[in-house]
């Protein structure tokens, strides 16, 4: 280690900073005043640096470097207003994670069209004209380009201060992002108002993208690799705020350079590397800042939309009827195997996969729906569950059966750890937090070799041999799951249950009336690690193993979007949105190369005929049929 090490650390996190603000200040724009959470930012990120790789390509020779190179992020903001007023526009009164929905569905389709036009392969692009050499700084040569980069951050960041401070423009998104409905009241024209925030925001993200691609390859990572960071930035300066969003871009970039420059030191007698703190240090800062300041460094309690969304409707009880369907059902799967004989061993595999992605998802929709808790990191206790069940079995040399009982209690105490600090906050930064913890956790499992396999995660966790024959096994997964569901089922029309929708529709009220709005919210978080952690043990057992993508970001979004698609307000809603997205997921894939776009665009079809997912819509259908009926008799 040295000073020269540490300066040029130092100017590299800069560097890196100013990228960093660019896409997370359009995120934060566009969360300020639309209050969507725009899943498909990195995506526009992404398509910066592709689309400046063709046009500095084709156009370079003939307009310039420059030129060519800015006209990407103008294209960014053209294809980001498109966006808003083809697809955002017409969801806005929809519940706000059918937004997340439709930008998640946006994600899979930018990256395969995405694939489709330029390939698999990273890009590489030529150097920035006028800025190909380097500048010696105390001994150490150091890449003229990063000056640049440096400068221009602070330049933006001047730039759109005085946009919003001079502007009339700038007024009114400051006025919209305080209380946007009043802006509407008074005469402003709310539609055009967002799409012009929408297309600065991607325009930001697509200008950072262009940017990076002297400095680094565009490559298909880029989305999910940027969008991360961006949430983390845009929640820990504050929602809206862009002094709030340069600041921690400064902060998050500059502890990164520094646990680099650390490299592996010995503490203690212990060797600790922290440059691969670098993989979960902003999601450590996430979690202190909202746990210390919950509306980040220089953000402010978000003021409740008026008409935001559709409230939450009440759950209702299931008819004989209804419960005769369930019994059916479940009497179907059960025969199916003896029915199906060998030939429907592959279905008897996918069903299995159903079975865990309905537990998984109902333990979800537990908190998500009647808690009104929304988590993007609830395949932590997946992923916990799973490894704690692989640990006891390849550690321990225990049986099936008690890791599938032991195993459940490791995610438990995850939740129990977690939920302590996540049930303190709300809205959206309940959900940061929640990322934040599944990040840990996924970080946590991915670097530990030694206990976790690491990378590789844990292998040669197979059932034993009489689970193994025949359809045992499906027969066990099904049995579990059920009594999982039925479990969660009783538990919503319990007092519990109860209590929990009281505490999401009105926590003073509820406070007001002697119910423990924080005990009863933890508690029901730990019910819903239980149950997941038990649908990843199983999933152990099932894939004989378990690897850190069983807790990643993908994995928790998936969860959701099981949730979302069957939909939040029925209580088949996780089930049928489980066995849809699985099946949709292997059908498509199996068939075509562009299976994410396929995916994504059906999701995108069912957000905006379905808002109230498949589930609700069924059950609409069926209660316009019967008032029908009724009216028809009375008639």
């Amino acid at each position: 280690m040295s000073a020269s090490g540490l300066l040029a650390q130092l100017l590299n996190g800069l560097a890196s900073a100013s990228s960093l603000f660019l896409v997370s200040v359009g995120l934060s724009l566009i969360f300020g005043v639309t209050r969507t959470i725009n899943f498909a930012h990195g995506s526009f990120f992404m398509l910066g640096a592709f689309m400046a790789f063709s046009s500095v390509e084709h156009l370079a020779p003939h307009i310039g470097f420059w030129p060519a190179l800015l006209l990407a992020p103008l294209a960014c903001g053209l294809l980001g207003a498109l966006t808003e007023m083809l697809l955002l526009r017409r969801i806005y009164q929809a519940p706000e994670l059918f937004q997340l929905l439709a930008t998640f569905a946006l994600v899979l389709v930018i990256k395969d069209a995405v694939l489709w036009l330029w390939g698999p392969e990273e890009l590489f692009g030529p150097r920035a004209a006028g800025f190909e050499g380097s500048v010696e700084i105390l001994g150490r040569q150091f890449p003229a380009y990063d000056l640049l980069l440096i400068a221009v951050g602070p330049l933006v960041l001047l730039g759109l201060t005085l946009l919003l401070a001079k502007t009339r423009f700038g007024i009114l998104v400051r006025a919209a992002t305080q209380d946007r409905e009043m802006v509407g009241a008074l005469g402003v024209n709310q539609a055009w108002l967002f799409t012009a925030v929408f297309a600065l925001g991607t325009l930001l993200a697509g200008l950072g993208g262009a940017l990076q691609l002297p400095r680094e390859p565009a490559s298909l990572e880029m989305d999910m690799l940027t969008i991360g960071a961006a949430f983390v930035v845009v929640v820990v300066g504050g929602m809206g705020s862009i002094p709030g969003a340069f600041i921690a871009a400064l902060l998050v970039a500059e502890l990164k350079a520094i646990c680099i420059w650390l490299g592996v030191q010995e503490i203690g007698g212990v060797e600790v590397s922290f440059s691969k703190l670098t993989l979960v240090v902003e999601f450590l800062v996430m979690a202190v800042v909202l746990v210390w300041r919950p509306w980040g460094l220089l953000g402010k309690p978000q003021a409740l939309a008026r008409s935001g969304g559709e409230p939450e409707q009440p759950l209702r009880a299931p008819g004989r009827g209804a419960s005769a369907a369930w019994l059916g059902l479940v009497a179907a799967l059960v025969l199916f195997p003896l029915a199906a004989g060998d030939a429907g061993s592959y279905a008897t595999v996918l069903l299995t996969d159903i079975f865990i992605a309905a537990l998984l998802a109902a333990s979800l929709h537990f908190i998500v729906g009647p808690g009104g808790m929304h988590s993007f990191g609830h395949a932590a206790y997946f992923g916990l569950g799973a490894y704690g069940a692989a640990l006891l079995v390849r550690q321990l040399d225990l049986p099936m059966a008690a890791a599938l009982l032991l195993g459940p209690l490791v995610a438990a105490g995850g939740a129990l750890l977690y939920g302590w600090f996540c049930v303190r906050l709300s809205g959206v930064y309940l959900t940061m937090l929640t990322l934040a913890f599944a990040q840990i956790s996924w970080a946590i499992v991915f670097q530990w070799d030694r206990f976790t396999g690491g990378s590789n995660g844990l292998t040669g966790v197979w059932p034993p041999e009489w689970a193994s024959q025949g359809a045992t096994f499906y027969w066990l997964a099904l049995a579990v799951c059920a009594a999982g569901l039925y479990l969660l089922r009783r538990m919503l029309f319990a007092p519990l249950g109860f209590a929990l929708r009281a505490a999401r529709d009105s926590a003073l009220r509820a406070d007001a009336i002697g119910i423990d709005v924080r005990r009863v919210q933890w508690t029901a978080f730990v019910i819903a690690g239980l149950l997941a952690g038990l649908a990843g043990a199983l999933f152990a057992f099932s894939k004989g193993g378990v690897a850190p993508d069983a807790m990643s970001v993908t994995k928790s979004v998936d969860a959701l979007v099981m949730v979302l698609l069957g939909g939040v307000q029925t209580l088949a809603g996780p089930v049928v949105g489980a066995a849809a997205f699985t099946w949709l997921h292997d059908t498509v894939a199996r068939n075509t190369e562009y299976w994410r776009a396929l995916l994504g665009g059906i999701m995108l079809v069912l957000v905006l005929l379905f808002p109230q997912g498949l589930s609700g819509f069924v059950q609409m259908l069926w209660a316009r049929l019967v008032s029908r009926k009724v009216q028809g008799a009375a008639a």
